[in-house]
């Protein structure tokens, strides 16, 4: 098990944010816009689909990594902390699934 979380990952995001779009790919994606990222990030989301219909787990690994990252770089964009997103998690925990689903209506 790794030490390695989320959290560490917004922090470099964020630092990379900073850098030259020329040295950064990080930097590069977020020059480029919201609309974009969530672009990249929507592709990482359907080749993580792929490898899991297709129950290859290596592939399955690394897209969700991908799509991890580049979720973070849309929640960097749009000014929207990681532990936001948690909190919302979090608030979830407190029924079950199927209760939270049913009280929004869907």
């Amino acid at each position: 098990m790794t030490d390695f979380s989320l959290s560490d990952l917004e922090k470099i995001v964020a630092e990379r944010a900073s850098a030259s779009p020329e040295e950064s790919w990080t930097a590069k994606l977020i020059s480029k816009g919201q609309e974009k990222a969530a672009q990249k990030m929507g592709e990482e989301a359907v080749e993580a689909v792929i490898a899991a219909v297709t129950r290859n787990d290596g592939e399955l690994v690394k897209e969700s990594a991908d799509l991890l990252y580049h979720l973070l770089v849309v929640l960097k964009i749009a000014g929207i902390p990681l532990d936001r997103v948690m909190e919302e998690l979090q608030s979830r925990t407190a029924q079950s699934g199927l209760a939270e689903k049913a009280g929004r209506g869907q």
